[in-house]
């Protein structure tokens, strides 16, 4: 089950709404959908905020030491409530998929972010969880850190919204450990809209026109 949600990004009004802060973005919906308030925690680094889960208090953090430094805020508090770092959700945003797209995986690198990095080492493990929001890629290496720190389009900000939309309705399966659930409900596809369906045919006419 999950005990720990970290949403990343960058404290301070210039970052709000670029996409590097896809994280905060989540985070702040996750505490709207729960009632929740986040509220400043020096002791911690970050915003915070505890509601009941299924099997005892849930945490929400934002940590407020910019993305590179996450997990000085991070660790510190999981000793401090003896979370299990495999009981930690980290939500971030993520060049290799496209606005729109939301995965959840366990463990694994951190395939260049910086976030997952300092996290990573200071838990001394990979071994938590993490969902992966879509912000697409500008194409090139050398544009990376601009993008990251740009905003989004118009049609990229509501597609990211969308999957997280998406991502929050399995907030319950994830607080109650039900990992493979969680991962089929923010993975699912919108469904399709169905054809139409084609028009009965008419009555059969004989070549005078008349009805046989």
């Amino acid at each position: 089950m999950i005990q720990l949600f970290v949403g990343l990004g960058n404290p301070g009004p210039e970052y709000e709404a670029t996409r590097h802060n896809a994280g905060f973005w989540w985070i702040e919906a996750l505490a709207r959908q729960l009632g929740a308030r986040l509220t400043d925690d020096r002791t911690h680094k970050g915003r915070l905020a505890r509601v009941a889960g299924p099997q005892g208090p849930v945490w929400l953090l934002q940590p407020m030491t910019f993305m590179n430094r996450s997990g000085t805020s991070v660790a510190p508090l999981a000793r401090f409530y003896k979370i299990d770092p495999a009981r930690i959700l980290v939500v971030h945003d993520e060049l290799d998929l496209q606005p729109g797209q939301a995965k959840l995986k366990f463990g694994g690198s951190a395939a260049g972010h910086n976030g997952l990095k300092d996290i990573h080492a200071m838990l001394g493990t990979q071994d938590f969880w993490r969902l992966r929001l879509g912000i697409g890629h500008p194409g090139e290496r050398a544009e990376v850190v601009n993008y990251v720190l740009k905003k989004p389009s118009a049609d990229d900000r509501t597609a990211i919204d969308k999957a997280s939309e998406q991502s929050l309705k399995a907030t319950d399966l994830l607080m109650q450990g039900a990992m493979d659930k969680a991962l089929a409900a923010i993975h699912a596809q919108p469904q399709r809209p169905k054809p139409p369906r084609p028009a009965p045919a008419g009555p059969a006419t004989s070549d005078s026109g008349e009805t046989p």
